[in-house]
């Protein structure tokens, strides 16, 4: 007669918590977000007017016609994520 043993659960990656510790202490480290005294205090000239039927990058200074002016924090396919004077906000964008 034969025991049946259940399979001992993990986190399917077969490494270690100790492993995946040092190598986030290796990652590097997530950049500051900018304050939005550093978007203000750039030239007009530099902001872009907002249209979702453009595509934009992160960094990209937009200006939009509701929320004003905005920095690009992050993109992903057809949203971006803005930062505006009254904070972050999601915004779409053309897709690629």
């Amino acid at each position: 007669m034969s025991m049946k043993r259940t399979k001992q659960r993990g986190t399917g990656t077969g490494r270690s918590s100790a492993q995946d510790d040092e190598d986030a202490a290796w990652s590097k480290p997530a950049e500051p977000e900018p304050k939005w005294t550093e978007v203000d205090s750039k030239p007009d000239a530099s902001f872009l007017p907002f249209a979702m039927s453009s595509r934009y990058s992160k960094g990209d200074l937009i200006l939009h016609s509701k929320f004003g002016k905005g920095l690009v924090l992050g993109v992903e396919p057809g949203r971006i994520e803005v930062l505006f004077q009254d904070g972050k906000k999601k915004l779409g964008h053309a897709v690629a």
